[in-house]
C-alpha cells in the first residue's frame, strides 16, 4: 500500500492511501464472511456460506464498500505507524475515490498537538489588587459566632428577615387538608426558605396573632404529591428575635479555643486574611496566563477544539447525570440559553488548549524535565489517597497508556512554577506585594492555623430559645 503526506494545514495533514484492488481481495473475504453470518442463506448455515454466494446476494458493490469500511481503520493505523504520524483525535476520512487503473484511493486528515518554537517572555509583573480585611467583614464573621448561641426572645412586633416565628401550619389541595404538612408549634426562620415554598411569603411582615392563606408548592420529599401547588393556612403565634450574647474574654473562652476577644478577633482576622489572598493569588495566576496566552502565536486545528468541547461536555453530562439531571434542567436551572451555553464552552475548551500548549512551550524553552522520582512521589501519593498498592497503580496505568499522562500533568505544574517564579505581583505604584500565605509575619499558615467562625463551638448549633423571654 502506498502512503502520501501533505500538509492539510499548521497542524494537519492529508494522509491518501492508494489502495490496488488485489489489495481488497482479503478485506472482501473478510466482509463475506461477515455477512454471512448476519444473512438468512438457504442451505448454508450462519458464516457457512462461501464468498461468491454472498456476493450474488448483496451485490459486488455492496461487499466492496463493505470491505473497504470494514478495514480501513486497520489500513490508516498501519498507514499513520509507517509515516510515523501521532494524531490526537479520531482520523477523518475525508473522501474514497476509485482509480481508472483499479483500486481505489482514500484521503484522511489527520490532527496533529500543535507546538510552538517560540513562547512569550515570562519574566513580567502583573498588577494586583491587595487584599484587605474590612471592620465589617471581620465584624461580621464575630456576628456568626455569637449566632451560634443566640437565645430568641418575643417581640410585640412585625417579624422580619432573620427572626423566628411560632406557626401552625396546615396545606390544602382540592379543598382537603393534607395530613403530612401539618405542623404545629413549628419554630420557623424567617427568610430561611427550608421548609415549603411560599411560607416565607406568608410569614414576612406579620405580627402575632396573624392568620394568613397563600399559595405554596411541595418540594421534594413529599413522595407522589411533589411540585404540587396547595393553599397554604399560617397561624402565627409569636414572633420572636436573636439576642447575641455580650462579646467578653469569659464568653470567648467559654465557647473556643481562646482566652480573650483580642486572641479570637486576632485569629479571625488572620483567617480573612488568608482566604483573600488566595483569592488574589488566584486571580494574579489568571491574568498571569491570559496574558500570555493571548501573546502566544498558534492556530489552533478546528477538530482539536470540537474534541476538547464535547469532553467538556461529556465530563459535565456524566457530573449531572450523578445528580439526577439532565443538561435541559441544568439549563433550565441556571437560565443559561443553550446557544451561549455551548459558545462559552468552546472559548473555555480553546482557552484550556492554549493554556496547555503555552505551559508545554515554556517546559521545552526552559529545559524542563520530568524525572523518575517525580513520577513514583506523584504515585504515592495517588496510592495513599486511592488505598491501592503503588506498584499495581503503576501497571495499571502504564497498561492503559496513562503514565505519559501523569508525566504531562507534572510537566505542565512545573512549568507554571516556573513562570509564577519569574514573574513579580505588584500593587498599584509598581511596588512589589508578597502573596504567599502569612499573616502579621507570623511563621504558621494562617490558612491551616486559624479557624472561621463556624469553629467557635458546634457550627451547627442553633440559637436558644429562651421560654422565659
Amino acid at each position: 500500500m502506498q502512503t502520501d503526506v501533505i500538509e492539510a494545514g499548521p497542524f494537519e495533514r492529508m494522509l491518501t492511501l492508494h489502495l490496488e484492488e488485489a489489495e481488497l481481495e482479503d478485506a472482501k473475504d473478510a466482509a463475506a464472511r461477515k455477512l454471512s453470518r448476519q444473512l438468512k442463506i438457504k442451505g448454508f448455515r450462519p458464516g457457512k456460506a462461501p464468498r461468491a454466494v454472498v456476493e450474488r446476494m448483496v451485490g459486488s458493490e455492496a461487499l466492496r464498500s463493505e470491505a473497504l469500511e470494514d478495514s480501513l481503520p486497520g489500513l490508516v493505523g498501519s498507514a499513520l505507524e509507517h509515516v510515523d504520524l501521532d494524531p490526537v483525535t479520531a482520523p477523518q476520512i475525508a473522501e474514497v475515490r476509485d482509480r481508472d487503473e483499479g483500486g481505489v484511493e482514500v484521503d484522511v486528515k489527520i490532527t496533529l498537538w500543535p507546538t510552538v518554537d517560540h513562547v512569550p517572555d515570562i519574566a513580567r509583573t502583573i498588577e494586583v489588587e491587595l487584599p484587605e480585611v474590612e471592620e465589617a467583614e471581620l465584624q461580621e464573621q464575630i456576628d456568626r459566632a455569637r449566632a451560634q448561641y443566640a437565645e430568641l426572645e418575643d417581640v410585640a412586633r412585625e417579624a422580619n428577615e432573620g427572626d423566628f416565628v411560632m406557626v401552625n401550619v396546615s396545606a390544602l389541595h382540592g379543598g382537603e387538608v393534607l395530613e403530612d404538612v401539618t405542623a404545629n408549634d413549628l419554630l420557623y426562620e424567617v427568610g430561611s426558605r427550608s421548609f415549603i415554598p411560599g411560607l416565607d411569603d406568608l410569614v414576612t411582615g406579620v405580627t402575632a396573632g396573624t392568620i394568613k392563606e397563600g399559595p405554596g408548592v411541595l418540594p421534594d420529599g413529599f413522595g407522589d404529591k411533589a411540585g404540587e401547588e396547595v393553599t397554604l393556612r399560617v397561624l402565627v403565634k409569636g414572633v420572636k428575635q436573636k439576642k447575641l450574647p455580650e462579646l467578653t474574654d469569659d464568653w470567648v473562652s467559654d465557647v473556643s479555643e481562646f482566652d480573650t476577644v483580642e486572641e479570637l478577633t486576632g485569629q479571625l482576622r488572620n483567617s480573612l486574611t488568608a482566604m483573600k489572598l488566595n483569592v488574589t493569588r488566584t486571580a494574579y495566576r489568571d491574568k498571569l496566563l491570559g496574558e500570555l496566552v493571548a501573546e502566544l502565536d498558534v492556530e489552533l486545528p478546528e477538530a482539536l477544539v470540537e474534541a476538547e468541547l464535547e469532553s467538556s461536555l461529556h465530563n459535565l453530562m456524566h457530573s449531572l447525570q450523578a445528580q439526577g439531571l439532565d443538561l435541559g434542567t441544568y439549563l433550565a436551572v441556571t437560565g443559561q440559553d443553550q446557544r451561549e451555553f455551548v459558545n462559552d464552552l468552546r472559548e473555555g475548551a480553546d482557552r484550556s488548549l492554549r493554556t496547555r500548549i503555552l505551559l508545554e512551550g515554556v517546559a521545552k524553552a526552559e529545559g524542563i524535565e520530568v524525572e523518575d522520582d517525580e513520577i513514583d512521589a506523584a504515585l504515592a501519593d495517588m496510592a495513599r489517597s486511592s488505598g491501592r498498592d503503588q506498584s499495581e497503580l503503576k501497571e495499571v496505568l502504564v497498561a492503559n497508556g496513562q503514565d505519559s499522562v501523569l508525566a504531562g500533568d507534572i510537566l505542565r505544574r512545573k512549568a507554571l512554577d516556573r513562570i509564577l517564579e519569574a514573574s513579580t505581583p505588584v500593587d498599584a505604584d509598581g511596588n512589589p506585594v508578597d502573596l504567599s500565605l502569612r499573616a502579621d509575619n507570623e511563621e504558621e499558615d494562617p490558612e491551616e492555623a486559624a479557624p472561621d467562625a463556624s469553629s467557635v463551638g458546634d457550627q451547627d448549633a442553633g440559637p436558644d430559645v429562651d421560654e422565659d423571654a
